[in-house]
């Protein structure tokens, strides 16, 4: 079976870069992608536009293309307005959900359950993960950036992969939410799942690959990791840790409609996590067909730089 997946071919050695040549790689970055509209403009913070060059190893010209396909699918999809309400069904059985305790390093931490599918419609799945994803940025510290998922793999086999939503989900992460995952965490996988992984591997950037932590429950080393990761004692029992109180659909359906009552406030020139102000608003609005991801500039600025990517 096919992934597609695009054999990774950047160095991997990442630029290292000092605080003003970042700025002006972000200030060139800014005259490539234009004037936006009110909400793509919140999105286009510094630190925003930084992830973006970081993905792409800090090359001007591909992180704008990158950044350009996000604005265009933002502003079709609209993550920013799915409520819980529109994706509930798709949580009923816990498959993913944002923990209530992040890791010691402040980080959100999002639990998949791979074995809880619940759902054949890859439309429904992926508006779900989109919707989490935006749920734990939206509760990150404003300090923090990435995140961590805890995959648990507890009754896994092959009938729950599915390739077109592996092939979807994949898309949507490396493309639309890079340089947002701190380390995942693939708790007691099977052993069917090794050679998977040795066949993905090489389609990682070595950065990622070191981001991917597998964690046998058996295994005394590897059980370190979550110990340094996390307090035990809030921890899940089902990752070794102290707290089985488990997944309760009407409690998490609480906080999501509380966090969803946070939203509209996150998207305002006022977010304190939109470091840098946005590019002001043109006299009138630009249109989605001009946010054109193959041009070199949407404004009159054709400033090009070349390096390697590096992005997974």
């Amino acid at each position: 079976m096919s992934v597609d997946l695009k054999k990774s071919s950047s160095n991997s050695s990442e630029k290292s870069l000092t605080c003003e040549e970042q700025q002006t790689k972000i200030t060139e970055m800014r005259k490539l992608i234009g004037p936006l509209p009110e909400k793509l403009a919140i999105y286009c913070s510094d630190a925003a536009i930084a992830r973006y060059l970081r993905a792409r190893n800090w090359n001007v010209k591909k992180a704008s293309k990158m950044l350009k396909e996000t604005l265009k699918w933002r502003a079709e999809y609209k993550p920013e307005e799915i409520r819980w309400e529109e994706v509930a069904r798709e949580a009923e059985t816990g498959k993913i959900y944002r923990s209530n305790y992040i890791d010691k390093h402040g980080r959100t931490v999002l639990v998949m359950r791979p074995s809880c599918q619940n759902s054949k419609s890859t439309k429904g799945q992926i508006r779900y993960l989109v919707y989490c994803m935006e749920n734990a940025i939206l509760n990150l510290p404003a300090y923090q950036e990435q995140m961590v998922w805890l995959i648990d793999f507890n009754g896994f086999n092959l009938s729950h992969i599915s390739v077109k939503v592996t092939r979807e989900t994949a898309h949507v992460l490396q493309e639309h939410y890079p340089e947002r995952l701190g380390v995942a965490i693939l708790y007691n996988p099977p052993k069917f799942f090794e050679p998977f992984w040795t066949l993905v591997k090489p389609f990682l950037e070595p950065k990622t690959q070191n981001k991917v932590k597998f964690v046998y429950s058996d295994d005394l080393n590897t059980k370190k990791i979550m110990e340094d990761l996390f307090d035990t004692e809030k921890l899940e029992s089902a990752f070794g840790g102290n707290d089985d109180s488990g997944f309760n659909i009407n409690k998490y359906a609480e906080r999501m409609r509380e966090d969803d009552k946070r939203i509209p406030a996150f998207w305002t020139r006022g977010n304190t996590q939109s470091t840098a102000p946005p590019e002001p608003m043109p006299t009138s609005t630009v249109g989605l067909n001009s946010i054109d991801p193959n041009s070199d500039s949407n404004a009159s600025d054709n400033g090009k730089v070349d390096g390697p990517p590096s992005h997974v």
